[in-house]
């Protein structure tokens, strides 16, 4: 791979960086929540993707993100009020900027239709002010220095007078500025502003052409400045760039400002070809048209085999260190591909289950607990785990970025069905597993589409019920016990079961006289090909939905429920294990069978008494906990290990908790021990069983199932159960 498509790559991995901070700030601006460092945060994201996309000769993405930008600018300058229907405009337009940078990336075709709709929106907003607004034209990109327009040329001969205040300055940008998405040539605009300018540049340093870092910066600026401004309002100007650039701001006791005849053209005139010289002098005076722009290029080189080059934002250069603002604690990151990161939590895996097979042979060797063997190997033991964690959270990342994906569904839908949608978010940091983070897109965009087409109402319906006309879609998560909990909930109609019953009826899915209470009339949603959809349309009504959604999560290990009150609205509720590589159970013995229960579904264990076991219905059997009664089941049983229920006396039972809050006892032969097992996929390797959610490797080496407690508690087929896993044949 080339430098330059080392440089593209990483280029769009900064583009996704900045439609996050993208999208995260003008949802704060939507909530009217926005302060300048929020909007100025959203123009530099824009700005920095616009830049690097001139470096690649991406016309569309710098056109559309030029506009995009001269609204945003309009709105930081007050020209221009963040107002509701303002930010629907901007929100439509970060969608359009982040397909063009998708199509970009992947080579695809960019047609005008794509984009040019919300770029006239765009314009439209800054319609007032349009004199300042003019089409960029990259051309070919020739690299070479050139002309930025700061306003109005004043006429010549006109006087300037002699300014209060005198600075010199000293500017000297390091790579980081650039980095930071930043620009030299936007602080000197700034600095224009405040008066009489004049600056020198100093490009002697810049090394010949095969010598040049493309993540370099090398010009150094000296810049005489007359204002009526104080130092503290000069000093402002560099306080985004200040940690990122070596800079002196002094104030000497008297100096001139030499005024220049004739305007001053930064780089070869139309009929000279000559290079530039190394020091060029600008002069401007407040609102006036600069002379010079600076921008970090390399300088015109007479080689006839030169290629000119281009600063870009890339990797740190080696050289170079980022030194913190003070009191500020920078984070230095790295990036790293997935799959290393995947490898070595394979790796770790496999030391995890090395470390249990060397416990065993400890375990089966009868060595004293005091031996420096097992003292070493419980180090090891420790150590082991520590690692593993720390594996962990190397892959786990937080979910904003999905959540901000959704965001974008929400504004499609309610613009297709025509309703008034607020989306709001809790829990973005929440971190979980990469790969659960990647799954959980189908499966969320599918809940969200369904939440605003059959959750929320109308306006006139939500009005006539006395709602507000914009409803209200959330997405939340949270760790709990060891797991990632997500809601989709919505404040519309709930639920109505009345015409989920008929439907199911109709399609043949229940009997007409199936007595169903609530909880099992919402759990309809969940059958295959099932839909109240009136119509086909391309957001749904296909008889697709929900019962592929509740697969993709039992997939990933998790759970979905419902609860909906009429009129009030609906929550779907996932549960999903935090990594889907490694997780602490109890491993226990049905019938010879060595099986693990996920520790997060346990409550308690504990010895049956027969006095506190009573029959329930022909088969069934219930125990007494505290003075409650729970469920009592034979795992045996219900995995088909055995045709007859053990003795309850003669086994252990264990108190679990499902997703939903209800609590069952599971009776198993005995409890062998507490370990940290490594998942692997049953049904990749094998094939789907029911009550098994994937298996293990154990420290003998045998293959041991772990257990899905959720689905044990339900009443399951022994005839669906594989032969190979019926009374004791499996292992």
């Amino acid at each position: 791979m080339d430098v330059m498509e080392t440089i593209r790559q990483t280029f769009f991995q900064e583009c996704a960086e900045q439609l996050t901070e993208m999208e995260s700030g003008l949802l704060i601006m939507s909530e009217g929540e926005a302060d300048s460092d929020t909007i100025n945060a959203v123009f530099r994201a824009v700005h920095s993707i616009k830049g690097g996309a001139g470096a690649f000769k991406l016309e569309a993405l710098v056109q559309f993100a030029h506009k995009f930008e001269t609204t945003l600018d309009h709105i930081r300058s007050g020209k221009l009020a963040a107002g509701p229907d303002v930010m629907k405009v901007l929100l439509r337009a970060a969608d359009v900027l982040s397909d063009l940078v998708d199509a970009s990336r992947d080579g695809i075709a960019i047609e005008p239709e794509t984009w040019t709709p919300s770029a006239e929106e765009l314009l439209t907003l800054t319609a007032s002010d349009s004199s300042e607004e003019e089409d960029v034209d990259f051309g070919d990109l020739d690299f070479q220095p050139a002309l930025i327009d700061f306003g109005d040329t004043p006429s010549e001969g006109i006087a300037i007078e002699p300014l209060t205040s005198e600075f010199q300055i000293n500017f000297r940008p390091r790579p980081e500025l650039y980095e930071n998405a930043n620009e030299t040539v936007l602080v000197l605009r700034e600095l224009s502003r405040l008066g009489t300018m004049r600056t020198t540049c100093d490009a002697s340093t810049v090394p010949s052409l095969d010598e040049i870092d493309p993540a370099g910066a090398y010009f150094n600026l000296s810049i005489s400045l007359e204002t009526t401004e104080s130092q503290d309002a000069v000093s402002s100007i560099f306080e985004f760039v200040d940690t990122d650039a070596d800079l002196q701001i002094e104030q000497p006791s008297a100096f001139e400002l030499p005024t220049l005849s004739e305007p001053f053209q930064f780089g070869p005139a139309a009929d000279d070809h000559e290079p530039p010289a190394a020091e060029h002098n600008v002069e401007t005076t407040p609102s006036s048209r600069p002379i010079l722009t600076l921008v970090e290029v390399a300088p015109v080189i007479r080689d006839e085999d030169a290629v000119p080059a281009i600063t870009i934002a890339a990797t740190p250069p080696k050289a170079e260190a980022k030194t913190a603002p003070s009191g500020t604690a920078q984070i230095a990151t790295i990036r790293v591909e997935f799959d290393r990161v995947d490898r070595l939590i394979n790796l770790v895996g496999e030391l995890v289950i090395n470390q249990a097979m060397l416990s065993q042979r400890v375990a089966e060797s009868n060595i004293s607990s005091s031996s420096p063997i097992a003292v070493g190997l419980e180090e090891l033991e420790q150590l082991t785990r520590e690692i593993q964690e720390g594996v962990m959270g190397i892959s786990a990342q937080p979910v904003k970025p999905l959540f901000q994906r959704m965001g974008r569904i929400v504004r499609e839908v309610a613009e297709a069905t025509g309703k008034e949608v607020r989306f709001k978010t809790e829990g973005e940091a929440t971190e979980v597993d990469k790969t659960v983070v990647e799954r959980l897109a189908d499966p969320l965009t599918h809940m969200i589409r369904n939440a605003v087409d059959h959750g929320l109402e109308t306006p006139e319906a939500r009005i006539a019920a006395g709602k507000p006309a914009e409803g209200m879609v959330r997405l939340t998560a949270a760790h709990r016990s060891g797991r990632i909990m997500l809601e989709v909930s919505d404040d519309g109609a709930g639920i109505n079961r009345p015409k989920v019953r008929e439907s199911a009826i109709k399609k043949g899915l229940i009997p007409a006289d199936a007595q169903l209470t609530d909880s099992e009339i919402d759990n309809l949603l969940f059958l295959p090909g099932f839909s109240t959809a009136s119509s086909v349309s391309n957001i749904s009504g296909r008889g697709v939905g929900m019962d592929v959604v509740k697969r993709s999560i039992q997939a990933l290990g998790g759970r979905i429920s419902i609860t909906s009150r009429p009129g009030k609205g609906s929550t779907f509720s996932l549960s999903l294990p935090l990594t889907l590589a490694v997780l602490d159970g109890m491993v226990v013995c049905v019938e010879g069978q060595t099986l693990v229960l996920p520790l997060t579904a346990i409550v308690e264990t504990l010895k049956p008494k027969s006095a506190d076991v009573h029959p329930l219905g022909a088969d069934g059997r219930v125990m007494a906990i505290r003075n409650t009664f729970v469920p009592l089941i034979d795992v045996g049983v219900q995995l088909g290990f055995r045709s007859t229920a053990m003795n309850p006396s003669s086994g252990v039972a264990i108190l679990i908790e499902t997703e939903n809050g209800s609590r069952s006892a599971l009776l198993v032969d005995s409890i062998q021990d507490q370990r940290q097992v490594v998942i692997k996929s049953l049904e990749t390797n094998y094939g789907s069983v029911a009550g098994i959610a994937a298996a293990t490797i154990l420290g003998d080496g045998r293959v041991a199932l772990i257990l899905d407690a959720d689905a044990l508690v339900t009443t399951i087929d022994v005839e669906s159960i594989a032969p190979e896993l019926r009374y004791g044949t499996a292992g």
